[in-house]
């Protein structure tokens, strides 16, 4: 994983950053921690070095103990100078909170503290997360210093608006919360290297909506973790991956593109737009299969005459039109939500009927796997064989799907070798 280096500044937000830290750190990146004088005011630097592993450095003259080198790593045989050597190593830079105070130094190019001397020494991709009062922010200096620091390649971490530290105040300024910060710092990341180099990966999560009135649709439970583990999963092998979510609230994993869309329609089109590029669809979105004939303009009002009439069309059979006119070296994976065991029959004629490589069956009449669950149990059906995977988390179950992938595309090769 990556080497992450966190300036922290004089701000009450500061606690925010030691659950970045945390977050950071649980995700399985290094982290080292530079902190102004001011910042001490506002949170220690030993709940700092608890939670990463590493000294905090504050002084740009004081030694470092570990000569620059992350957690987990061995450090030099030489003792070279800290603020440089902690900051060549970094693979990412974030200031968070960044204060007015700083930005105006960082903007100046001003070298007067260990956290300042090492952001102008830092090749890699450095962000900062302004976090102050509404009314500094909205100063013209600090806009300013802002926008000198974005057009000099800085990546700006806008603020959230929200309730602020002064009593009764509320307003633009608040730091972000610290998944959104650890978001933006992988997505500044260099494109993880894998044995999926090179490899598109189309991914779609999360269920269609099929409106019935403005404000009533026809849907299903899927929450898209699925989907987003099999994103997650793919990106960490290598592959570029795009994301195609119908109604998903979770944040997409770093570094994956993605389009948003409700109903099976625009699933489909979207899809559609897609297909050609990729070497692999894996779709595990939840498309309705039956949408209104017509939906109503305005929300239905009751009747009182005991019911309406809702009549209902077959949906685009998007996937088997897709499988039809695919070219030979594509892999096709569908999904079949099935309600009891015994359906697995059901998978392995969609599985003929739409033409793909493999279908996964998911039994959705257990209550501890599938819909909004983090965990699944799901039988991988291909066409000369039966692959069990056992219960796990989705992030599991989606790598032994991704390595039946790599299987079949093995296989696709043996054939034409």
């Amino acid at each position: 994983m990556a080497r992450i280096l966190l300036g922290v500044t004089g701000g009450i937000a500061a606690y925010k950053a030691l659950e970045f830290a945390r977050l950071a750190t649980t995700s399985g990146h290094g982290v080292r921690v530079v902190m102004t004088p001011a910042a001490r005011r506002f949170v220690g630097a030993a709940s700092f070095e608890g939670i990463v592993g590493a000294p905090v450095l504050i002084d740009e003259f004081e030694r470092d103990p570990m000569r620059g080198a992350y957690p987990g790593e061995d450090p030099p045989g030489h003792d070279p100078i800290g603020h440089l050597e902690v900051a060549a190593n970094a693979d990412a830079y974030l200031v968070a909170p960044a204060s007015a105070n700083t930005l105006s130094k960082l903007a100046a190019g001003a070298a007067d503290s260990m956290l300042t001397t090492s952001f102008l020494a830092c090749a890699a991709p450095r962000a900062v997360a302004p976090a102050m009062n509404d009314r500094m922010l909205a100063d013209a200096a600090t806009e300013a210093n802002i926008e000198t620091l974005r057009s000099r390649g800085v990546h700006v971490i806008d603020p959230d608006t929200g309730p602020l530290a002064s009593r009764g105040e509320s307003g633009a300024g608040r730091l972000p919360a610290p998944e959104r910060l650890l978001e933006a710092v992988e997505s500044l990341l260099p494109a993880p290297s894998g044995p999926w180099d090179g490899l598109r990966v189309l991914v779609t999560a999360g269920g269609t909506r099929e409106p019935i009135d403005p404000v009533r649709f026809i849907g299903n439970r899927s929450s898209g973790r699925m989907g987003l583990a099999l994103a997650e999963r793919a990106r960490a092998r290598g592959a570029e991956v795009m994301l195609i979510a119908a109604n998903v609230a979770l944040a997409e994993p770093a570094g994956i593109r993605r389009v948003d869309v409700e109903t099976a329609a625009e699933l489909a089109a979207a899809v559609r737009a897609e297909f050609s590029r990729c070497h692999v669809l894996l779709m595990a979105a939840a498309v309705a299969d039956f949408t209104p004939e017509a939906a109503s303009p305005d929300k239905l009002a009751r009747a009182g005459s005991g019911g309406i009439e809702l009549r209902l069309a077959e949906t685009e059979d998007v996937l088997a039109s897709l499988a039809a006119g695919r070219r030979p070296e594509q892999i096709l994976v569908g999904f079949a939500a099935e309600h009891g065991a015994a359906d697995i029959a059901r998978a392995r004629e969609k599985l003929s009927r739409k033409g793909l490589d493999a279908i996964v069956f998911n039994d959705v009449s257990r209550a501890e796997i599938g819909f909004d669950s983090d965990r699944n149990e799901v039988t991988i059906v291909e066409a000369e064989a039966e692959h069990a995977i056992p219960l796990a988390p989705k992030t599991e179950v989606a790598d032994a799907i991704l390595d039946r992938v790599e299987s079949l595309r093995s296989g696709l090769h043996s054939k034409r070798g």
